[in-house]
């Protein structure tokens, strides 16, 4: 089992994590991800990540009304984006984790900083049947050596100009299945114990929580205000972790 400040860390990213997701509609992968492997390795982390993240995402992939329309059009996407996980996840076996975690703190800095300040990408239709396959390749690989969904997959929902109601729906999507198929993955690669679902069952608690409280901020603080804080501090987060990961090199 775990020791009680690792319980006490766990509990409070997650309702931290949930708060931010709550607020601006995503980032309980990045945030979970970017604490806990300050602390812990990343396929524990991710271990821990299961079960927040497919229940608070499930909820966002089903509410909306728009699943059907959504899944038609970017399920070449969709469909090697959940595909490729598991091809990342071997990576967990087999490279030097403090690699990886060089990888994490540089897709947050990427998200962060594209999200604050990058330019806007355009696909036209034509264009986007055959970046779809490659966006959800790259998606799916990354998701799985660092626990991270997002990107190139939200860059990717951008770029084909999908409306806000419908890109946090697609992203409600994704990250489900993309929970799914690393859950599948950390079990074949034997990376996932009772003990590790145990906790990440006691983490959906403390998530929902902070989900709450992050709806009741949306309605007290500007969103715009929040997002910029937010993707402001996720390249110091990465910066952070590669620094910690290349001194234990």
């Amino acid at each position: 089992m775990f020791d009680s400040s690792t319980i006490a860390v766990v509990i409070g990213t997650f309702f931290l994590a949930g708060t931010v997701k709550g607020t601006i509609g995503l980032g309980l992968p990045s945030v979970t991800m970017a604490v806990l492997t300050l602390i812990i390795d990343i396929p524990t982390a991710m271990a821990f990540l299961l079960v927040p993240s497919f229940a608070t995402n499930l909820w966002q992939a089903t509410v909306g009304g728009h699943g059907r329309a959504i899944v038609r059009r970017i399920w070449p996407f969709l469909f090697m984006a959940t595909l490729t996980v598991w091809l990342g996840a071997q990576a967990l076996t087999r490279i030097n984790l403090s690699y990886l975690s060089v990888l994490l703190g540089l897709l947050l800095i990427v998200y962060g900083t594209v999200s604050l300040a990058g330019p806007r990408l355009t696909l036209s239709r034509r264009r986007e049947i055959w970046a779809g396959p490659i966006a959800g390749m790259f998606n799916g690989l990354l998701a799985g050596m660092t626990g991270s969904f997002a990107v190139p997959g939200v860059m990717f929902f951008q770029a084909i100009g999908l409306p806000r109601d419908k890109m946090v729906q697609a992203m409600g999507i994704l990250f489900t299945a993309s929970t799914l198929a690393l859950a599948i993955a950390l079990r074949d690669s034997g990376l996932l114990s009772l003990a590790q679902g145990q906790m990440s069952a006691v983490a959906l608690l403390p998530a929902l929580l902070g989900m709450a409280l992050g709806q009741r901020i949306r309605r007290r603080l500007s969103e715009q205000l929040f997002r910029r804080i937010f993707f402001a501090a996720l390249p110091l987060m990465g910066l952070f972790i590669i620094i910690k990961a290349v001194a234990g090199l």
